[in-house]
């Protein structure tokens, strides 16, 4: 319930600078020959009517009936809702005020500017998405501040992330698993030519837009590989690991050390997460599960889906390896070879490991055939793209 006045509600919004006097003025007086008079008394009745109205959103609608005039606009953006927050930053969909452009700004918490390095790391960021210009990354356009208030202006891709497409409707099937893993390949190839290693893949930082493209996001925990280029993990004797479900083997150990198969190995797991609904160790403490990717093979994928093709099983248990030379030596390599498998051609990728090799697997679905899903594939510049509906946007 709001506790201001009406009448302060529109000093908020009139200071707020949000909307300007004359649409103000002609939306009043279009409530008021609705509702009557006494409508603009009520505070959550006007709020109500200018987000109807399309003048503000529900997000500055809650923030103005709590009393805040402050905080709508960044430079040149005008924030219009929270798409995400977390103690390490928070992620605002934005409108550009003149050029009319969405825009998704990740902004800085103030009380983390002092930490060791935090600071440096969020330009780092900068530079390291500044550097990539593909399809499949979310693309970086300006970082900035204004007073304490730092913030990175990026693409804004209307979808989902991968973690919550498969826990909103289930493991995916098998061709649009592997597309999706095979534009993440192209993407993180890019990076890996422009010498940056990820170091974060996971479902959650792969982005599905309403046309099927995927967008690798978050370059946050990004290493240069540079000759010369200085780590900031190393200068502030920090060991960044990035997210335990998805860790490979030789980042929990030194994580300044690792190379792009690290990457390999992140987005070989979140293969299988797409394919089971769930990470390859999701019981036990954070130890345990940073110890059984150092030496316990995955449960088999086809205990969760028994008619999961073997060809597409040899590829994940390679990108999975334990030991970095046995995987895929590069992301172009992994992209490659399921373009080969979504096109029915064969595909040899060694052994599997034990834990996914199962008698009784099937041969890889053609593309153009209908999938397990009943969702038809089709080919496309871009390669195969599901041709059902989009996904909801963020």
């Amino acid at each position: 319930m709001a506790t201001i006045t009406g009448d302060k509600f529109l000093d908020l919004l009139r200071a707020s600078g949000l909307v300007e006097a004359e649409p103000l003025s002609q939306s009043l007086a279009a409530l008021a020959e609705s509702q009557g008079p006494d409508a603009a008394h009520d505070p959550a009745t006007v709020a109500e009517h200018l987000v109807t109205a399309g003048l503000i959103t529900r997000w500055q609608a809650d923030r103005l009936l709590e009393g805040r005039n402050k905080g709508f606009f960044l430079g040149n953006y005008r924030m219009l809702r929270l798409l995400g927050s977390g103690g390490m930053s928070s992620v605002f969909l934005a409108e550009h005020k003149h050029m009319r452009q969405l825009r998704a700004i990740k902004v800085l918490p103030k009380h983390r500017i002092d930490d060791s390095s935090y600071l440096e790391r969020f330009y780092l960021e900068a530079q390291a998405a500044a550097r990539l210009d593909h399809p499949n990354i979310v693309r970086a356009y300006d970082v900035a501040n204004e007073g304490t208030t730092h913030y990175l202006v990026m693409e804004y891709v209307e979808g989902r992330d991968l973690q919550n497409t498969v826990k909103e409707d289930g493991p995916l099937p098998f061709a649009t698993a592997a597309e999706y893993i095979r534009q993440g390949a192209e993407g993180l190839a890019h990076a890996h030519q422009a010498n940056l290693i990820h170091r974060d893949i996971k479902p959650a930082n792969l982005l599905v837009d309403t046309r099927g493209v995927v967008k690798v996001l978050d370059m946050g925990l990004a290493r240069f590989t540079d000759a010369g280029k200085a780590s900031l993990t190393v200068a502030h004797d920090e060991n960044v690991l990035g997210t335990a479900d998805y860790l490979p083997p030789e980042q929990a150990v030194n994580s300044h050390n690792v190379d792009s198969r690290a990457d390999i190995y992140s987005l070989g797991c979140t293969l299988y997460y797409c394919l089971t609904g769930h990470p390859p160790f999701n019981e036990g403490t954070l130890t345990q599960r940073l110890l059984k990717h150092q030496n316990t093979e995955p449960p088999s994928i086809l205990i969760d889906r028994p008619d999961a093709p073997k060809d597409l099983l040899a590829i994940c248990a390679r990108m999975m390896a334990k030991a970095p030379d046995k995987r895929f030596q590069s992301a172009r390599e992994v992209a490659d070879v399921l373009a080969k498998w979504l096109a029915g051609a064969p595909v040899s990728v060694g052994t599997a490991s034990r834990g996914f090799r199962s008698a009784g697997s099937t041969r890889a679905l053609a593309p153009k055939r209908a999938s397990d899903s009943g969702e038809v594939m089709s080919d496309s510049a871009a390669g195969l793209k599901r041709t059902g509906s989009g996904s909801g946007a963020h």
